[in-house]
């Protein structure tokens, strides 16, 4: 079993300079020297003596809760379940907003590290590349190392604990109920194309669509921001493309949303000209007009579970929890014209 000092010898450096790195002390250091030292842990699969982790872990008051954007009701929702948990446990809970971009996600693990918090919840989706999650996955096992707990929601390329919501099987029930009510001319404005989250809810449409032998073709699928400034540009330019199009599957529903306010802005009836489906059922989606058909999420549920999983792990194995999706029938969606 690797030491501390064959740590240090296999980064070239002091003991105590490895010690600092792996333990997360404020003390600065280059990037380059911290990178070593966690190549070095990575390599040597150095775990930390259970003493010393568990005198660390003795002190840790918060938890670290990394989201995309807190203001997107998608993760707001989700916020509101883990600190209900963090609360029961009385744990102060810091919220670390990325804006999806990637290498904040990175920095926000190694502040939180630096700061010793009990567990590290990663709430957004994973990311379509290799060497982002290969960097973000070795920093995740040096603070695992050092005593923290890690939980993600949605698929992540992680091996810890997980809430996994049915991405996929939602986005074959939202096809199944266009696709049922007769729609043949389906559109989609899908978020990002590199997010994991993304590709799941559209493989589940696809497999629908092939289904019921229909063809869902590039030209229909339109790629924008998972927000309503995003749906209501995708709808804009998805209408421009293809005007036969008879319903809009929105991969979430701030998507949605700005489909329904484009739709209204040119006229268009829904549900009598298009048809809008969302996914998620955040709180808003009953109170536009006209409601909103949606794929849920217990997305307050999926929260608690997740902070639940990292502060009461049942053991050393990893617990991965498989969320259900649910088609929910509002006033958005009905058949095609005929």
């Amino acid at each position: 079993m690797a030491t501390l000092a064959d740590v240090a010898r296999r980064a070239g450096v002091s003991p105590a300079t490895a010690s600092r790195i792996i333990n997360g002390s404020p003390k600065p250091v280059t990037e380059a020297l911290r990178e070593r030292v966690l190549a070095a842990v990575e390599e040597l699969q150095y775990v930390p003596n259970a003493h010393a982790q568990s005198l660390a872990r003795s002190h840790r008051s918060a938890v670290g809760v990394i989201v995309h954007d807190v203001s997107d009701p998608y993760f707001a929702e989700i916020t509101r379940g883990l600190q209900r948990v963090a609360t029961q446990h009385g744990r102060l809970v810091i919220i670390c907003n990325t804006y999806r971009d990637p290498d904040k996600e990175l920095e926000y693990v190694e502040l939180l590290r630096a700061h010793q918090v009990a567990a590290i919840i990663l709430t957004g989706s994973g990311y379509h590349d290799e060497e982002f999650t290969r960097t973000l996955d070795a920093k995740l096992r040096v603070y695992q190392a050092t005593g923290g707990h890690v939980a993600v929601i949605g698929r992540h390329d992680h091996t810890g604990h997980a809430v996994i919501p049915a991405n996929e099987t939602g986005g074959y029930l939202m096809g199944g109920e266009l696709l049922s009510l007769g729609h043949r001319n389906l559109g989609v404005i899908a978020g990002p194309e590199h997010l994991t989250t993304t590709t799941d809810r559209l493989a589940g449409l696809r497999r629908a669509a092939a289904e019921h032998g229909v063809e869902l073709p590039a030209s229909r699928i339109v790629y924008a921001g998972f927000d309503r400034a995003g749906g209501t540009a995708a709808t804009a330019a998805l209408l421009d493309a293809a005007p036969e199009i008879t319903a809009i599957a929105a991969l979430n529903d701030s998507m949605a949303v700005g489909a329904l306010a484009l739709l209204r802005e040119r006229g268009i009836g829904v549900p009598g000209r298009i048809s809008v489906i969302g996914f998620d059922d955040m709180p808003i989606a009953r109170d536009v007009t006209p409601a909103l058909t949606t794929v849920r999420l217990p997305l307050a549920d999926m929260g608690a579970r997740a902070m639940s999983l990292a502060l009461e792990p049942s053991g050393d194995a990893p617990d991965v929890e498989h969320v259900d999706a649910e088609l929910v029938r509002r006033e958005s969606s009905g058949p095609p014209a005929s």
